[in-house]
């Protein structure tokens, strides 16, 4: 049989589309849509204007499996701009996506906005959260879950449950009265109390049943203390942290510093009764704890006593904790090649970072600076600005990669990096605090951590061969952390401290991973129904 030219064409075009679709039949779309609203809230017994996601509080979890196409619909009700961002999620060449103001154009109230979002080679546990105006402080967040694909194996049973607990600690003022106060000038108090999963003491449970195994996705989402998480009689043995399959150590508590994501196992292996869950403040002059309970099916009495007791103050016993924590290298991923084919350890660093905190005054008011510089929010997203080339918004060197010792001062503060390099970060924390430190659009590698200050014979104490890969990390009080990053994803993204009054005082910044190709194998091009504010108001996105 001969074919004609047309006769060709048409049967590759035949193919192509087959293709596209067996293609995307692999990933597969889940839609959401959701509407946030004020509604008044009583985690601490008194009334409260809380941020809810159709109704709710936390938010709707997201379940979804790796690769899938996350189609989320958000309508904003309330009387201010809004963002939501994913906490965690890596926004793979799409840093448009992300829902923090450096990338994306609030939604305007009344209005809504459609994120699009990929959650490509990923697993594990995480959280979304509001991320401007303080908002994050009246609610608007809730968990997120990435499962394998039914292929690939998982280290472990699949669980008899799984639990979304987010624990945080919390004010009872509303957001509007704590951003007043920041604006102010002014520091904030030691917040009221803390919560799980958005109830005070006792104000929720836990279903088990006797002799079965439970998975709980543990997030801290609060606003600045670290919180060490227990259930009474039970131990909590670790599979995952942030998408990396652990090393399935069993700790009798947990320490989850702000920002951070845990999956522990916890079998229901004690005589069938009510058991205490409990999270309470770290290294805080006062200590603050909350319970919810562990309810046996068949339950032979309720909780009495006192909850269990943990760790307060002691940092010892916490760098210990968080220096046992490995990749399990023989797990699969996402892929089903296992964690530890990628030998981070074996690849020469180009660039050594070091960033350092500091606390101080600019004119008159309370700042917090990375290496001196604390970030002012510009009036155009950073990404619109790039992809726009609108000059005049931020400038590639605005912040040292080095600390300088000088004082604060205030600037819009980008950082750029090649793609494609591996580079070495160090967060030099010089202050009597524990740190949390998170970048959007990555995992990286913690390799070291330890007290006093990083010398360059600190990296002979690195572990180069299954340290954990995640997005946040921790610095404890006079300390230092190390972190290896591969920067294969371009694009602009948020570096800040999950201390939420500091990273709104200015403790954050942009790590803008750049390359001049322009091709979409490097970074998809702007969203078609990208929002456009500032000076890029009125310029167009491309053709629908």
């Amino acid at each position: 049989m001969k074919l004609n030219l047309a006769s060709v064409v048409a049967l590759l075009l035949c193919v192509t589309i087959s293709l596209f679709h067996i293609a995307s039949a692999e990933d597969p779309y889940k839609f959401f849509n959701w509407n946030v609203t004020y509604g008044d809230i009583y985690p601490l017994g008194v009334r409260q204007r809380g941020i809810l996601i159709n109704g709710q509080f936390p938010g709707p979890d997201i379940h979804s499996v790796t690769n899938d196409n996350l189609i989320i619909n958000v309508f904003n009700s309330l009387d201010e701009p809004f963002l939501l961002s994913w906490n965690g999620i890596q926004q793979r060449r799409n840093s448009f996506e992300d829902g923090v103001f450096g990338t994306t154009c609030p939604i305007p109230p009344g209005k809504n906005f459609t994120y699009i979002l990929q959650v490509k080679d990923q697993i594990g546990s995480f959280y979304y959260f509001p991320s401007l105006a303080f908002h994050k402080a009246a609610g608007g967040f809730g968990g997120i879950r990435i499962l394998s694909r039914p292929r690939i194996p998982v280290p472990f049973p699949d669980p008899a449950g799984d639990y979304t607990v987010l624990i945080g600690d919390w004010y009872k003022s509303n957001h509007t009265t704590l951003r007043a106060h920041l604006d102010n000038g002014k520091k904030l108090p030691i917040p009221d109390g803390v919560l799980i999963n958005g109830r005070g003491p006792n104000g929720l449970s836990f279903n088990v049943e006797q002799g079965k195994t439970y998975r709980l996705r543990i997030s801290n989402v609060g606003l600045q203390h670290s919180l060490n998480f227990r259930i009474q009689n039970h131990k909590l043995k670790l599979v995952e942290v942030e998408g990396t399959h652990t090393l399935q150590t069993t700790y009798s508590s947990l320490d989850v510093h702000v920002g951070q994501s845990y999956s522990v196992l916890v079998t229901a292996d004690q005589p069938s009764q009510d058991y205490y869950i409990v999270a309470s403040t770290r290294f805080s002059s006062k200590i603050l704890t909350t319970t919810a309970v562990l309810r046996y099916s068949n339950s032979a009495g309720a909780v009495s006593g006192p909850p269990p007791g943990g760790p307060t103050i002691q940092v010892d016993w916490s760098l210990n904790q968080a220096r046992s924590i490995r990749s399990n290298l023989t797990a699969s991923g996402p892929r089903p090649n296992p964690q530890g084919s990628y030998h981070y350890g074996l690849i020469n660093t180009t660039k050594t970072i070091i960033l350092a905190s500091s606390p101080g005054q600019v004119n008159g008011k309370q700042r917090y600076a990375i290496n001196s510089v604390s970030y002012v929010a510009p009036d155009t997203p950073l990404k619109l600005a790039d992809y726009f080339k609108i000059s005049g918004v931020f400038r590639v060197g605005s912040i040292s990669d080095r600390p300088t010792g000088g004082g604060i001062y205030l600037d819009t503060s980008v950082l750029q990096v090649d793609y494609r390099s591996f580079v070495e970060i160090v967060f030099q924390n010089n202050e009597n605090i524990v740190q949390s430190y998170h970048l959007d659009g990555y995992q990286f590698w913690v390799v070291g951590m330890d007290g006093g200050q990083w010398t360059t014979s600190s990296r002979n104490n690195y572990n180069l061969r299954d340290a954990v890969a995640r997005s946040t990390t921790q610095v404890y009080p006079y300390s230092w952390t190390a972190i290896y990053i591969a920067l294969d994803n371009v694009g602009m993204w948020n570096l800040r401290t999950e201390f939420w009054a500091r990273q709104y005082l200015g403790q954050q910044f942009y790590l803008r991973v750049y390359t001049a190709s322009t091709s979409i194998r490097d970074e998809f091009p702007i969203p078609k129904n990208a929002r456009l504010c500032g000076r890029a108001s009125g310029r167009h996105t491309r053709p629908l």
